[in-house]
């Protein structure tokens, strides 16, 4: 679902569907606050939503530590009651608190106000049904429909009620606590990346109550600072926090705290797919892990994926996307999923992208082992050469449809050709941004760097053309 500006010629029920803001596809709706995601905009989400979601129980709404979360939480809260619905503000939150309060107060849905990883001045807004999960297509077709204005003038309901509920997050402080099953961290030394976002909500309190040596790094909500050259998005300060301590590993969080990358003691980085072989490894070793089966993305690195296979394991590929990873573990019955980004799901904790709770994992498993993550992580699986190289195209139908540029589609052919196997090639059109994304791997780090640099100069070249 993309949204615009409404200018004059706006009708009044609803909002045209244009470029610029990232729709239900791949993450809710994103952009920048003002021009792309505005009060009026999530006034109509609010209300639509209001219609979509089971007419039973109240609607949850969280958000972020963003300067414009409580003017947008406001709107949609408007929108919310002007349909009659009951609304439970939960307050900043990470976003996996919202699913997990869904479930277990038997909410009708809820709404998560954040920009995850992107910058302070935008915003965004993610949407979950009563399960917990993300809408179905046939849900988000009648909010766009009711955004665009073919789906009738919106009718008042009657007077709706919206109420402070942030004591919701005492449940979800709680659950974490339980995911690791007595595991403590007493005396370990872990550094944490609050990121000025979601984290802070509790990030610092449950290492604290599992024993944990803890040094914070941008511990406070900061709406103008969140994921400023810090979180998961720039490792540099957690990496040199971790080095100057002596810590065991250090955990970065993104603005909405639902994915996480890590450090280990010697300031080298864990990104999902490592994360997702180090807790797979220890469900699979305790008879945990259906099938030995995990799901992971397009994205994730050629090197894992024959690692995990060599295990014994089973690697399910999806598109970029947690709602991909989540329809597959569903499919395949899979315990573990997740992208390499950081975002990991698990089928014994709800399903629901949780950057706090992986990083509990981690560090509880390696600690009972008595093992540290740099150890660990020198026994892994070697990654093979992977980059990521983003090429703005601000012309959404030429990312979109990227393959309808003959001089680009030759190139990419040309690269999966000379590297025989030994490589691949991924672009993508990116879902939250006006960004292709051009993602070159191979055992051959030259090799990587050559066609990575070929191709996207070929994207900026055939793409960006007048």
């Amino acid at each position: 679902m993309a949204a615009s500006h409404c200018g004059p010629d706006c009708p009044a029920v609803g909002y045209p569907l244009g470029d610029g803001v990232a729709g239900f596809g791949t993450d809710g709706i994103r952009g920048a606050v003002g021009s792309q995601v505005t009060p009026a905009l999530a006034l109509q989400v609010g209300y639509w939503c209001g219609v979509v979601l089971p007419q039973a129980g109240p609607v949850l709404i969280g958000m972020d530590s963003r300067s414009s979360g409580p003017m947008l939480v406001a709107a949609l809260t408007a929108g919310l009651t002007a349909a009659g619905r009951e609304v439970w503000q939960l307050g900043i939150c990470p976003t996996p608190a919202v699913p997990g309060a869904i479930r277990r107060c038997g909410a009708a849905g809820g709404l998560m106000v954040s920009a995850s990883h992107n910058p302070p001045a935008d915003n965004g807004i993610k949407v979950f049904g009563a399960s917990g999960a993300k809408l179905s297509p046939q849900q988000q077709q009648v909010i766009e429909a009711g955004l665009a204005g073919t789906a009738g003038a919106p009718a008042f309901h009657g007077h709706g009620t919206a109420s402070a509920r942030a004591d919701l997050l005492h449940d979800y402080r709680n659950s974490l606590l339980e995911s690791v099953e007595g595991r403590r961290l007493d005396g370990c030394g872990v550094v944490l990346d609050l990121c000025h976002g979601s984290a802070t909500a509790c990030g610092e309190a449950v290492f604290r109550d599992l024993g944990a040596d803890v040094t914070v790094l941008h511990g406070q909500p900061d709406g103008q600072r969140i994921n400023v050259d810090c979180g998961s998005t720039h490792l540099a300060a957690l990496r040199q926090a971790v080095l100057e301590r002596g810590a065991a590993m250090g955990f970065a969080f993104d603005g909405d705290a639902d994915r996480m990358l890590a450090v280990d003691g010697r300031g080298r980085s864990v990104d999902g797919d490592q994360v997702l072989y180090l807790w797979g490894s220890a469900l699979q070793e305790a008879g945990l892990l259906p099938q030995a089966r995990i799901v992971a993305t397009v994205m994730s690195n050629l090197g894992f994926e024959r690692a995990w296979q060599a295990r014994g394991g089973l690697l399910e590929r999806t598109a970029v996307g947690d709602q991909h990873v989540h329809r597959a573990m569903q499919e395949f019955g899979a315990g573990l999923g997740g992208e390499q980004s950081g975002h990991i799901l698990s089928a014994r904790h709800g399903m629901s992208g949780d950057g706090l709770l992986t990083a509990l994992q981690v560090a509880t498993l390696l600690h009972a082992q008595g093992c540290s993550l740099a150890d660990w992580l020198d026994g892994s699986f070697r990654p093979y050469p992977q980059t990521l190289v983003n090429v703005r195209v601000v012309e959404r139908q030429r990312r979109q449809q990227w393959q309808q540029c003959e001089p680009l589609r030759r190139a990419v052919e040309q690269a999966e050709l000379e590297m025989e196997g030994q490589g691949r090639v991924l672009v993508r059109a990116s879902g939250t941004e006006p960004l292709l994304r051009v993602m070159v791997e191979a055992a051959d780090a030259a090799v990587v760097q050559h066609w990575a640099s070929q191709l996207a100069a070929a994207a900026e070249q055939h793409l960006n053309a007048a």
